[in-house]
């Protein structure tokens, strides 16, 4: 198995929209989603095969053993690699992620410190508050200290962690209005003017005396390739053929111009570290919890975790990306034990969801090979978080390494249901947040 890291800088706007059912208003997605990537690269490949190839479908073939094989290449979205560190903009090569629906910061002054009060995760003073049948009411601390507004709400971003300071990843965007053309006259049209959002092809990155300094978006994504010697060609075909990709809608109009470099990078196994500092933390606040509230009778529920706590092992879900889930052929949110079971194909009867923080909305798009809209589905968002314990710790964890390369869900071959086992983030708590 092979990992390709795609870095895309953008060369003019970019037009990817997300169609709402019911809206007028066509909105801009803040990011590059694995479809669109997965669609052009497609078209490309096919278009240089009629060229130069012959039918490299046909009879099956590289092409379709990386798009139609049910152990196809999964295209990831891009996310925006500029990230706000301190007050200016610059491009990191951090690894991006999706802050999980858990994370909170204040209402007051929302964001990472310094200039925000801070965010900070609640999932697991959320779970011990639960089982010791206490309330909990999160606050800001750095807002109570400047005599403000302590409350807190969930604070949803991309991030990564630069030089050991939290920063948030964004794509700026903006409307550009056009005008129809009179075919026969070849002079603007009569009652046809209209406005396309879309993400901006340069970010400032610095002010000078005279002139502001500007620099290209860059996002970054990835391909999982489950054949060395298929990740090799996809490597080199986008390598050779950087500046013919365009991606989102207008293209005719001059949008979507992008350059994609492609390199082979190495897919980090670390899921037994994650699990065990997950734990650790766990373990640790259930411990401060119960010397705190101790005396008090326990939820019934944990009446039994309490005395085999350490012989169970907790583990998070997260999604990198939307899901399109469903159980027993009806759309859902919630991924239960008897799905995440299907979908690692493993049988364990003592698996448990503890809680499950998620919430939805609608996507579709344009698939350009029927000329025809995609159907609308209703996904479970980014950044939904779901919290299992097992004691067959062994079953699970070759099995979650295979979810976090495949995904769950429906096709994630177009970057759908990306998961996470246990981000990191979760172990940031109120007293020390960033």
């Amino acid at each position: 198995m092979k990992r390709i890291e795609l870095t895309i800088k953008a060369l003019s706007p970019l037009a990817i929209g997300k169609q709402k059912p019911g809206g007028s208003i066509n909105e801009v997605e803040q990011y590059i989603p694995g479809s669109v990537l997965r669609g052009a690269i497609a078209k490309h490949i096919l278009h240089r095969a009629g060229m130069e190839l012959e039918n490299l479908a046909a009879n099956g073939g590289d092409f379709a053993h990386l798009f139609l094989e049910e152990n196809a290449a999964i295209f990831q979205n891009a996310y925006p690699a500029v990230a706000k560190v301190g007050t200016k903009h610059q491009i990191v090569n951090n690894t991006i992620k999706v802050l999980p629906a858990t994370a909170v910061s204040s209402k007051a002054n929302p964001g990472f410190l310094p200039k925000g009060h801070g965010v900070f995760d609640t999932l697991i003073d959320w779970f011990c508050a639960e089982q010791f049948n206490h309330p909990y009411d999160p606050s800001s601390l750095k807002a109570l200290e400047q005599g403000v507004d302590p409350r807190v709400e969930t604070y949803n971003s991309l991030y990564s962690k630069h030089n050991g300071q939290h920063c948030t990843h964004a794509a700026t965007s903006r409307l550009l209005t056009r005008v129809g053309i009179n075919r026969y006259r070849a002079t603007s049209s009569d009652d046809i003017l209209y406005s396309i959002e879309v993400l901006n092809e340069a970010f400032i990155t610095a002010n000078g005396n005279k002139n502001k300094q500007w620099d290209n978006y860059v996002y970054r994504g990835y391909v999982n390739v489950p054949n060395d010697s298929l990740a090799k060609k996809l490597t080199d075909f986008i390598n050779d053929n950087s500046k013919v990709f365009r991606l989102g809608g207008s293209v005719s109009r001059g949008l979507g111009k992008v350059k994609i470099s492609a390199d082979e990078v190495p897919f980090t196994d670390d899921i037994s570290s994650r699990i065990n500092k997950f734990n650790q933390e766990l373990y640790k606040r259930w411990q401060e919890w119960s010397d705190a509230f101790g005396d008090r009778t326990p939820n019934p529920i944990s009446e039994t975790l309490t005395e085999s706590l350490r012989e169970r092992t907790f583990f998070t879900l997260n999604l990198h990306s939307d899901a399109i889930l469903t159980d027993n052929w009806q759309h859902t949110t919630v991924i239960s034990p008897e799905m995440l079971k299907q979908f690692a194909v493993v049988e364990d009867s003592s698996l448990q969801l503890h809680t499950a923080y998620s919430s939805y909305s609608y996507r579709s798009g344009w698939n350009s090979a029927w000329g025809l809209m995609k159907d609308v589905e209703l996904v479970t968002n980014k950044g939904s978080v779901y919290l299992f314990s097992t004691p067959n710790r062994q079953l699970w964890e070759k099995a979650l390494s295979k979810l976090e390369w495949r995904g769950v869900g429906d096709r994630t071959c177009e970057g759908f249901g990306q998961v996470e086992i246990c981000n990191e983030f979760h172990q940031i708590f109120r007293e020390n947040a960033v």
